[in-house]
């Protein structure tokens, strides 16, 4: 078995997995990169996922970093069937319509932009096309096939496939894998992305049921743990209380599948408990997310509960929750006067309506923003929790002021002590598993593979982005051959710098001629340097 790592390889977003076993060449995940733009651009670089000879495709969730190339695969030529649960179905249908209508309109605002800056040039130059359109996400829709819990099946002879829950979001599965080729059996298993023990709404997370030769083991949270639920609504209800007594608003970057509905219900603790003013109104201010907790109600049966079945009420629950599907609906809260509770998407801010909210309130004391989800590096969500002083948004520095919250507790994700409790459950008379960090920045992942080392005894291994490995199992012996990734292209900082220094040289000499010119375009000059040091002391108040 040979797999290469597309994505997720010491980073937490692009998750993508592709596997050569019985002949077949099949993928786990398939999911987009987010963060910073080097990043990004790693999304329209998918000559190397060779769509056409993708076989089929294993989706362990329909978060966007898990799902979110499948419309470019598609275009790109894979037609073969993708397997997942019913609701990661339904809820993927709706995330890659969504992500598709927004790479639509990024790219017609780019060229918009194009136009303005070249004028009739531009006409000449290629349309920027969007990493891929709806009708590419509605023709994904149409190579589902959804698979139940806990029921095997085989989607090429020789693999064999079971999904189990792993609590993460509704719908959500790790993959037991089962291969023969040619008489030589490889057991392995794919973590997707694990959920943490009594969170809110799911249920635990299952444990395998075959005890594999391989562990593909997520990270995110491989060098600390999360506070417990009840700290977490402590947190929240703080943060509304700082918010209501300064009139401020409260936002809250959520991701609009499975940490929106985790809110309103946590919404609806602190109602009963008397720490939410019955008459602070709070507004869903992401048509997905209102659309996604349809789908909750939809398969409320999978939730943790009786009580929580009965959860897709909790709007009728909630005085002055209001749902916001029209743009105008969202820019009217710009004016909105008093103190209010804003829940909208993306969770790490890079795109969606919450960008818009940012503007209008993170220069704001009497305001607050609340992280209640992973933000991964080159986000703007990471730049704030980082404790930067400002934020570029529509081409204009945000002062950051309002007070930050980062409540760990919401995380979907299993922390440290979890993550090392279900590797122990599953490493139980089974020393020779090997284990393979994935879905982690690499911190984390070191610390989680020494943690593992220590207390377990098993062999951890840490891929990069693009290494490909061979996985074999004969008796007692296991080998992995490794086939180390590219480079990335380095940055050549002395020619961008000795570009900036000749630059800035002639910008001198044209500012020694200036004196001549009319007192208007002295000032219009003036005002373009002014604007050019901010950018220059922007980049300075960085980290890196």
């Amino acid at each position: 078995m040979k797999i290469q790592f597309m994505g997720a390889a010491q980073t937490v977003t692009g998750s993508c997995f592709i596997i050569e076993a019985c002949g077949v060449r099949f993928a786990v995940d398939c999911g987009m990169h987010q963060g910073n733009s080097a990043i990004e651009e790693r999304n329209f670089d998918t000559k190397n996922y060779r769509a056409g000879d993708i076989d089929f495709i294993l989706l362990t969730h329909a978060h966007i970093d898990h799902s979110g190339l499948l419309p470019r695969i598609v275009a790109e030529g894979f037609k073969g069937p993708i397997y997942c649960t019913a609701p990661t179905a339904d809820l993927a249908t709706l995330m890659l319509e969504d992500s598709a209508h927004i790479q639509e309109t990024e790219a017609a605002w780019k060229a918009k932009k194009e136009k303005r800056r070249n004028g009739a040039a531009s006409e000449q130059k290629e349309d920027v096309a969007p990493l891929y359109t709806v009708d590419d996400a509605r023709k994904v829709a149409e190579l589902w096939r959804p698979e139940a819990y806990g029921k095997m099946f085989e989607p090429h002879p020789g693999i064999q496939v079971t999904y189990r829950d792993a609590a993460h979001i509704l719908g959500s599965g790790f993959l037991e894998i089962l291969i023969d080729e040619n008489g030589k059996k490889l057991s392995v298993v794919f973590s997707g992305d694990l959920g943490r023990p009594e969170t809110l709404l799911l249920p635990d997370p299952s444990i395998p049921q075959i005890r594999p030769d391989y562990l593909f083991l997520e990270s995110t949270y491989g060098d600390r743990n999360h506070k417990n639920e009840g700290m977490s609504l402590d947190e929240l209800a703080e943060a509304i209380e700082y918010s209501r007594k300064n009139g401020g608003k409260v936002i809250i970057p959520a991701f609009a599948v499975g940490r929106t509905q985790e809110l309103l219900y946590s919404l609806l603790l602190l109602l009963h408990q008397g720490r939410l003013p019955e008459d602070m109104p709070i507004f869903v201010d992401s048509p997905l997310a209102i659309r996604a907790t349809e789908i909750f109600r939809k398969y409320k049966e999978l939730l943790d509960t009786p009580e929580l079945q009965e959860f897709g009420g909790a709007h009728r629950l909630l005085p002055n929750l209001h749902f916001l599907l029209e743009a105008s609906e969202s820019q009217a809260l710009n004016t909105l006067k008093g103190p209010a509770i804003i829940i909208s998407a993306s969770g790490m801010c890079n795109a969606g309506r919450i960008k818009h909210h940012l503007r209008h309130h993170l220069w704001d004391p009497a305001s607050c923003i609340v992280f209640v989800g992973y933000q991964a590096i080159g986000t703007p969500g990471r730049h704030i929790v980082d404790g930067a002083k400002s934020l570029r948004l529509f081409n204009e520095d945000i002062a950051i002021k309002a007070r930050i919250f980062t409540i760990g507790g919401f995380s979907a994700h299993a922390g440290q002590t979890q993550l090392l409790k279900w590797v122990e459950d599953i490493a139980a008379d089974n020393s020779k598993m090997q284990v393979l960090l994935v879905h982690g920045e690499s911190q984390a992942q070191e610390t989680l593979a020494n943690l593992i080392r220590e207390k377990y005894g098993l062999k951890v291994s840490i891929p990069k982005y693009l290494e490909e490995l061979e996985l074999t199992a004969s008796g007692e012996t296991r080998s992995v051959r490794v086939t180390e990734a590219p480079k990335l292209p380095e940055v050549d900082w002395s020619f961008l710098l000795d570009e900036t220094e000749y630059k800035l040289n002639q910008l001198k000499k044209k500012v020694q001629n200036a004196g001549s010119a009319s007192w208007e375009v002295q000032a219009e000059l003036r005002d373009r340097i002014v604007e050019l040091n901010r950018e220059i002391l922007s980049i300075l108040s960085a980290k890196l």
